[in-house]
């Protein structure tokens, strides 16, 4: 740490702790865009990435590991500026109920779907429409981490890509998945032209998941718990499918249907190859 060049914080009047707590809130935060990037996980995730951190935020008395250290270092060599603050000071701005001691601040990166590839002969994506809770949109990300969609596309979403709880949710998984934002309309279309078929999930669907073949072009599309998809991507969609339901609940969570739907793909690719390990594709 003394090669560091870092600046010391310990009032909580300080300027940039008010900064940061104003920044909880999505106005200030759109208004100025930045994401706040909290935890040792999600930073390194972050930095794996090629994410800029422009601002690091550390408190060694709240250090959960034995490598913070060389995460600062890390930032500071690709520019991020260092600040140690004072264990109430850290708590003032955290966001997190156990503080691991370090926040990262960096901008934000919208894309669009022509930002992405136009899609291939063996085309994964996960679309997620009108997404309310900042938990479940963080959790999917995982999931379509978890089984390389080539991206995650987010129609009409009701909850901020940015928000602190999707940065925690995801574990990171925000910076390093491909993900597009747009209307359905939009992703309709490109999906369309991209020969893409569209999955629909619907709870009203007369095939079951693992009936349906997604070996081929597949987007696997997702809606809200409380409304479900839209009129314009149920129509639009080449199949609509949907889980068992045996008991007395009527629906799962979003985030664990949408996990279900992307390993019955996987599962399904990887038969179509006679793989028995996703590591050997």
């Amino acid at each position: 740490m003394k090669a560091l060049a870092f600046e010391e914080i310990s009032s909580l009047q300080n300027v940039r702790v008010k900064q940061i707590v104003r920044w909880r809130d999505r106005g200030s935060r759109d208004k100025d865009q930045v994401v706040l990037i909290e935890g040792y996980r999600a930073l390194t995730r972050a930095l794996a990435a090629d994410y800029p951190i422009q601002e690091l935020y550390f408190c060694p008395e709240m250090y959960q590991g034995e490598n913070e250290n060389e995460l600062l270092g890390q930032c500071a060599q690709r520019g991020a500026r260092l600040f140690r603050l004072a264990p109430q000071a850290f708590g003032k701005i955290a966001y997190r109920d156990r503080p691991e001691g370090l926040l990262g601040i960096g901008p934000q990166k919208r894309r669009g779907l022509q930002d992405l590839p136009a899609p291939g002969t063996k085309a994964f994506y996960l679309v997620a429409e009108g997404i309310e809770k900042p938990g479940n949109l963080g959790t999917m990300m995982r999931s379509a981490d978890a089984v390389q969609v080539d991206a995650l596309i987010l129609c009409d979403s009701r909850t901020d890509l940015y928000n602190p709880n999707v940065v925690r949710a995801s574990t990171g998984n925000l910076f390093t998945l491909p993900i597009a934002e747009a209307s359905s309309a939009e992703a309709v279309a490109w999906l369309k032209k991209g020969g893409v078929s569209i999955c629909a999930a619907s709870p009203h669907a007369e095939r079951l998941y693992f009936d349906v073949d997604m070996t081929g072009p597949v987007a696997v599309v997702v809606g809200s718990e409380q409304y479900g998809l839209s009129q314009k991507l149920l129509q639009a969609a080449d199949e609509c499918l949907r889980l068992p339901m045996l008991g007395e609940a009527d629906s799962l969570n979003v985030s664990t249907a949408s996990a279900l739907l992307l390993y019955e793909c996987l599962r399904q690719r990887m038969m179509r190859q006679g793989l028995r390990d996703a590591n050997l594709h």
